[in-house]
């Protein structure tokens, strides 16, 4: 499929006062390849398993892309001290630059995360949570792994070179208006606004729920599985995407759109797909189906 691309823009230059393309959204692996061993690049393997706690990095520290760290699902990118927030609650901003800084990661430097399964878990995640940080700089690799591998690129083994931690300056924070709970997921659907739900279309109907202890939607919600997004394990191109985001949206504009899913990982799939597309704007309901359950009053509905 042919491919328009609205992900790479010219950014202000780095420290190092050398202008590159800053990628944005999207980068495909032979636009990477060069790359890799830039100072001012920083990869990141945010491969994950749900079901098997650990085999994720085991299998990093098998094959990697040549540079990489990795970063994990529940102990680097969710804070599982925090209860009635979903299964992988949504950490502090103050302890995720923490983990920035063990990573080596400034706010000028150009970050690519990639994963195992097209970015669904959990690079879009780790890319919209440097996104609303306020992060410009940051991508994901489009088909990830399976891509990289399927074009017999590079790799390597073991531990990535530790890279000199930076620390940042006080001050960030995520941009709260993006992210929502339950209460203001409710509030966004009492006023009119959009909630769309990425699980598959039969976990949104209730007829099958795999992990979580309550089966169905949140009354209100639409269902674009995020699966959608892709062709043959690549996202479609920006103008694909931004007409079938368009014809799902209606007459609701972006910024009026909540995009949801088990536990706000593979929701992230569709606000990069969304930005790939040009349609910038949408929230994320971090806690998603599973913190919408936590509390057994809210209601659930079943069906399409």
């Amino acid at each position: 499929m042919g491919r328009d691309r609205v992900d790479a823009v010219e950014l202000p230059p780095t420290t190092g006062g050398h202008r590159v393309k800053a990628w944005t959204t999207l980068v495909e692996p032979r636009e990477l390849l060069p790359r890799l061993g830039d100072e001012g690049l920083v990869v990141i393997d945010a491969s994950a398993d749900l079901g098997s706690p650990g085999a994720a990095r085991a299998r990093f520290l098998q094959a990697h892309v040549p540079g990489a760290r990795h970063a994990d699902l529940d102990h680097d990118l969710s804070d599982h001290r925090l209860r009635g927030q979903g299964r992988h609650p949504w950490p502090a901003a103050g302890d995720f630059e923490g983990r920035l800084a063990e990573w080596g990661i400034a706010p000028e430097h150009q970050v690519v995360v990639y994963d195992a399964a097209d970015g669904a878990l959990a690079a879009a995640r780790l890319w919209w949570m440097l996104h609303v940080l306020g992060h410009q700089r940051v991508a994901v690799l489009d088909g990830g792994w399976n891509a990289w591998r399927a074009e017999s690129l590079p790799v390597a083994s073991g531990e990535a070179r530790p890279r000199e931690r930076i620390d940042h300056p006080p001050g960030r924070a995520f941009d709260d208006s993006r992210l929502f709970d339950a209460g203001d997921v409710q509030a966004h659907l009492d006023r009119g606004g959009m909630l769309v739900d990425a699980r598959a279309a039969e976990r949104f109907r209730g007829e099958v729920e795999p992990l979580d202890r309550v089966a169905g939607h949140v009354p209100g919600a639409v269902n674009r599985p995020y699966a959608l997004n892709l062709h043959q394990g690549r996202f479609k191109p920006a103008g694909t995407l931004r007409d079938e985001f368009r014809s799902l949206l209606g007459d609701t504009p972006p910024g009026d759109v909540v995009v949801m899913c088990g536990s706000g990982v593979t929701a992230c799939h569709h606000l990069l797909a969304m930005a790939h597309a040009g349609l910038h704007g949408a929230g994320l309901f971090t806690g998603s189906w599973s913190g919408w359950i936590e509390d057994p009053s809210r209601p659930v509905a079943t069906g399409d």
